[in-house]
C-alpha cells in the first residue's frame, strides 16, 4: 500500500514499483505451485509404469490356483511395490507359480504367507525372490507354462481373503 506524500499529495513512484514487483512475484509463485501440483497429479491419473517381470510362468495347473510347494523364508524381504509381498525370516509361504527367468532378470515366485501369526497377510498373493526361500515340501510339479497376463480376475473359491495385485497385466 502506497501512501500519499504529505508535501506533494502524490503517490510515491518507488512504492508503486515495489507493489507491482511483489504482485509479479506472487503470480510467479502461484504459477510454479500450480504447475508442481499438476505435475504431481499426472501420474495418479495415468498410472505408474512398472516393468513386466516375465512373460511366462510355471504352474501346477492352467489357472495357477493349485499350490506347487511350501517354502520357508531364509531372509527378510521388503516389497518394493504392490506386486510383491513382504516376507520375514522363518515365515512359511505357499508357492503358486514360478516366473520363467528372462535374460538378466532375477527369478521370482508367486505365493502367499502361511500361519496364524501372519493372519493379517494371509491370502495376499505376491512375488518374492526365489533365492530368499528354501522349498520345504513339493506338492506337485510346476509343469504347465502359462502366459503371465491374467484374463480372469474373479476370486478363486479356494481362498477367502485373496487380494489381487495392483495391476494384473504387470504380473
Amino acid at each position: 500500500v502506497c501512501l500519499l506524500h504529505k508535501r506533494r499529495g502524490s503517490l510515491d513512484l518507488a512504492c508503486i514499483r515495489q507493489a507491482l514487483q511483489q504482485r509479479k512475484m506472487t503470480r510467479r509463485v502461484y504459477l510454479v505451485v500450480l504447475l508442481l501440483c499438476l505435475g504431481l497429479m499426472c501420474p495418479l491419473g495415468t498410472g505408474i509404469f512398472m516393468d513386466k517381470l516375465a512373460s511366462k510362468k510355471l504352474c501346477a495347473d492352467d489357472n495357477c490356483v493349485y499350490t506347487i510347494s511350501l517354502a520357508r523364508a531364509e531372509e527378510d524381504y521388503n516389497a518394493p511395490d504392490c506386486r510383491f509381498i513382504n516376507i520375514k525370516k522363518g515365515q512359511l509361504i505357499y508357492v503358486y507359480s514360478k516366473l520363467v527367468k528372462e535374460k538378466d532378470s532375477a527369478e521370482f515366485w508367486a505365493g502367499s504367507v502361511y500361519g496364524e501369526q501372519y493372519e493379517d497377510h494371509m491370502g495376499t498373493v505376491g512375488y518374492f525372490p526365489s533365492s530368499l526361500v528354501s522349498e520345504q515340501h513339493v506338492y506337485q510339479e510346476a509343469n504347465k507354462t502359462v502366459p503371465t497376463t491374467v484374463r480372469n480376475l474373479q476370486k478363486p473359491s479356494w481362498l477367502h481373503n485373496y487380494t489381487w495385485l495392483c495391476n494384473a497385466n504387470l504380473l
